[in-house]
């Protein structure tokens, strides 16, 4: 049930405000208090166990928001620091819809510490967008009532319409850390479809325009890059790399609806490096965007084709690492990028009073060259990766208070390419579209969505050869009965579609959804594609009980299943899966799940063979977390899968360990360990006279990490961050197989091993050798086996000297070692890390905000 909507009458600023965290000045007088704040959490409508009010002003250019957070016992107000956007500790929080939309607001959030958060809030509340980086300005105080939070926003940070009075939806949160409870001003019901359209109302701004931004924000930078000599490569033989690099970007408000955001020679160097991890699979791995110009506003763009990391737009593809290759005879050294340098982007984002939004990106990376010494020790240049531009665009439109949302987006990817090194291998042109439908009816008790995607690449012959050959589509698969090879074809289209029903409030809530991915479907030029040719149909239930109960502070039970079929009818996988989680009384907290898989079949794991059935199993899994508050805390998470037939068994563990000595230091330790034995593990593919051979093995794999980080908040604008993972990953393989009939029903008919008399190793040449019962000839595969050890880290000094203009400091360390020594004892592996030279990397970057 809704409840009535509040309202506050702010009023003009009639004398000075200090921003100081005191509100002793004449005039905030000039308005009431609001408040009467309940309970959120963990009690919807129960009494908040401290009041808490607020006063809001505002003149032609600034809001003032003034907040008092009563405390019966100030001297136990947690004042923990963190970085920005870091939301611990005590805090207060204010959310502004100003479009007036009901589905998008700006999120300020005050800690007592000082600390700033601040997120663009969308789709009613389903997305939080950390990544916004407004200027405002905060002080706050703790006196013998409690404590105070003073902000001052200009209105330049939000969007609003040209009109003479204003009414905005407005919310504010209180966090009150030492009994985990929140409580707001506007009571909104915690199982609620949505968050923004609930919100309460500011009333009385009058006369104020919109303002139209200007920021810009140039860079200079300097860095070194120190790394081993190799004194018979040119490229290399001095052992460092200095450089100096200037840049800028800007944000400006083109009119009070259209905001541009432009990056020239943008760098990205303070970013902190990709996890390491270990592939052994057909499919390309995800890693996070971390580039601040890409991640901010980043969910403007986003359109997932159907379940999942696929999406139409994935801005790492934009400035990936080059894709050409050499290989001409006469090469003796090589100098290849390691990416490919970003010229520039602009970023054009805006939302009308009519509920039209929109969002442009256009970037153009620029042609790379590899740096090549011949064999007579000539020195020449060969382009490596072609000028690129990448395009997205997107709009919504929203109707009826946003109860209904329509839009489409469109992505073009043009390479001028010289089609030399592999390049002719990449396509000329990448074009997609997709329309979407979100609609909720029933006072937004139930809802259904739509989403219709295409896709079209056009290339050589050989471009969209390889395209149709590629692991996520297989189209040469002897047993692909409803797709073949075309090697004339210069271009491919593809459709993904996706359908959701469902209840989306209360308690009991579910949504039944069915989507598809063509085969012929091709994304990665600019989106993310995992995997295509696949029908997919599921169903999902929650029950959630967000109130205190004997023995809980909240639960949830969640059941989930899917059946994935190929576009040949072909039944490739089956899923039930239940999980649960639940918070006890002392804060503490469990979540643990169990689930069945069927029979799998994979098209794509024998790399272009055909179709491989692999037996079902089941997996469990559970995660344990002590209570948050403490300044000493752990959570432990254990998983096992158990194949059936005894093919496959998984099992793994990680901590994580958090300790606070002190409100401005965090140390945070996350030590891993992971274990898996794979009778059916691809290991090469063999194109015979006779026929081809797929050589499967069973792999004993052990994977150790552990994620170090240590931050330390000198003031809450300087901090000092560290994090840093080594990681050792084994792979040792044995009873080397070769796949007979991949699709018999009997699992022992699927494959022969291979005896002791067919198979032998040759040391020297590092492969084994085959010889088959009742064969003159042989073959050879290469050895598989793997020791891998590496060290990523960066060291990050951050001074927002004055709001938004920052100096970094920034080292960072990254190396690998390599082996296939059958020994992967860890008193082997570890010492590695001692021998591991690497490459240092030193920057500064300065830069300044001009705000006019």
């Amino acid at each position: 049930m809704e409840q009535q909507k509040k309202s506050y009458t702010t009023s003009w600023r009639t004398g000075e405000i200090t921003i100081d965290g005191h509100l002793d000045e004449a005039a905030w007088r000039s308005v009431e208090w609001g408040g009467d704040f309940i309970g959120h959490q963990p009690e919807y409508l129960a009494a908040p166990s401290q009041e808490t009010k607020f006063k809001i002003l505002y003149d032609a250019k600034f809001l003032y928001i003034g907040i008092r957070a009563f405390d019966s016992e100030p001297e136990k107000i947690v004042k923990r620091m963190s970085r920005r956007d870091g939301f611990d500790g005590d805090w207060v929080e204010i959310n502004i819809d100003s479009y007036n939309d009901k589905r998008s607001a700006f999120s300020f959030t005050s800690s007592v510490s000082g600390v700033k958060g601040d997120e663009f809030v969308s789709n009613n509340g389903e997305n939080w967008d950390s990544t916004w980086d407004p200027i405002w300005y905060l002080k706050t105080s703790i006196d013998n009532e409690g404590w105070i939070a003073e902000l001052k926003i200009p209105l330049s940070q939000l969007r609003f319409a040209d009109q003479e009075e204003h009414i905005w939806g407005i919310q504010l949160t209180r966090r009150f850390f030492r009994n985990e409870e929140r409580s707001t001003w506007q009571p909104i019901d915690p199982n609620a479809p949505g968050w923004v359209h609930l919100f309460g109302e500011l009333r009385g701004i009058k006369g104020i325009k919109p303002q139209k931004q200007l920021e810009i924000l140039p860079y200079v930078l300097t860095s070194a890059e120190l790394y081993p000599k190799e004194p018979e490569n040119p490229f290399r033989e001095s052992g460092r790399e200095l450089e100096a690099n200037v840049g800028v970007d800007a944000k400006i408000g083109l009119t009070s609806d259209i905001t541009l955001d432009l990056t020239i020679n943008p760098d990205f160097g303070q970013v902190e490096a990709d996890p390491s991890q270990v592939n052994l699979g057909a499919f390309e791995l995800f890693f996070r965007e971390q580039r601040p110009f890409f991640l901010e506003g980043s969910n403007i763009l986003d359109f997932g084709t159907s379940g999942g990391i696929n999406n139409l737009f994935y801005s790492r593809r934009i400035g990936r690492r080059p894709q050409g290759f050499l290989t001409d005879d006469d090469i003796a050294n090589t100098q290849i990028p390691g990416q490919t340098r970003l010229l520039g982007a602009a970023k054009i984002t805006g939302k009308n009073a009519k509920g039209f939004s929109w969002g442009l990106l256009e970037s153009i990376t620029r042609r790379e060259y590899a740096d090549v010494q011949d064999t007579l020790s000539n020195f020449r240049r060969e382009p490596v990766e072609p000028l690129t531009n990448y395009l997205a665009a997107r709009f919504q439109q929203d109707l009826d208070g946003g109860k209904t949302v329509f839009g489409a987006i469109a992505t073009n990817v043009n390479r001028f390419n010289n089609r030399v090194n592999g390049m002719e291998l990449l396509h000329d042109n990448a074009q997609s579209a997709g329309v979407d439908l979100d609609h909720n009816f029933r006072d937004r008790k139930y809802g259904f969505s739509l989403k219709f995607s295409a896709s079209k690449v056009s290339g050589t012959p050989g471009a969209i050869y390889r395209t149709q050959t590629e692991f996520q589509r297989s189209f040469q698969r002897a047993d692909n009965s409803y797709k073949e090879v075309d090697s004339t074809r210069t271009s491919l289209v593809g459709t993904a579609s996706a359908i959701t029903f469902g209840k989306r409030s209360g308690n009991w809530r579910w949504t039944l959804g069915s989507n598809y991915r063509s085969p012929e479907l091709e994304l990665d030029d600019i989106g993310f594609l995992r995997n295509t040719d696949n029908v997919n149909n599921w169903i999902w239930t929650q029950y959630r009980i967000n109130r205190i109960t004997n023995f809980f502070r909240d639960q949830r039970y969640r059941l989930y299943a899917e059946q994935n079929m190929d576009f040949g009818g072909v039944t490739t996988s089956s899923t039930v899966d239940f999980n649960m989680g639940v918070q006890f009384l002392n804060f503490w907290r469990l979540n643990s799940g169990f689930s069945f898989d069927g029979n799998r079949v994979s098209n794509a794991d024998l790399r272009g063979g055909p179709s491989i059935i692999y037996p079902g199993g089941t997996n469990w899994w559970y995660w344990i977390g002590t209570n948050d508050q403490r300044m000493f805390r752990f959570s432990f998470n254990n998983w096992y899968y158990w194949g059936d037939q005894d093919f496959i068994r998984n099992w793994g563990i990680n901590f994580n360990i958090t300790a606070r000595p002190f409100d401005a230091l965090t140390i945070s330790l996350s030590p891993s360990y992971s274990r898996s034995r794979n009778d059916l593990q691809y290991v090469e593919d063999l194109s015979l006279p006779d026929a081809s051979r797929y050589i499967l093995g069973t792999v004993e794999q052990n994977t150790y990490s552990a994620s170090l980080r240590i931050n330390y908040n000198i003031t809450p604008d300087l901090t000092l961050e560290f994090w840093g993972q080594p990681f050792i990953a084994s792979g040792l393989y044995s009873d080397y197989k070769r796949v007979t009939e991949s699709n018999a029903e009997q699992y022992q008919n699927r494959f022969t091993s291979f005896s002791s008399e067919e198979l032998f190793f040759d040391p020297v040449e590092n492969e084994f050798v085959v010889s088959e019962h009742n064969r003159d000839d042989q073959y050879r595969f290469s050895n598989p086996d793997f020791n891998r050890v590496d060290l990523r880290s960066n060291f990050v000094m951050r001074w927002e000297y004055i709001p938004g203009s920052v100096v970094f400091f920034v080292w960072a360390k990254n190396g690998t070692v390599f082996d296939q020594e059958r020994n992967s004892s860890l008193d082997r592996l570890v010492p590695r890390f001692w021998d591991l030279e690497g490459t240092n990397t030193f920057l500064i970057k300065y830069t300044y905000r001009f705000v006019l």
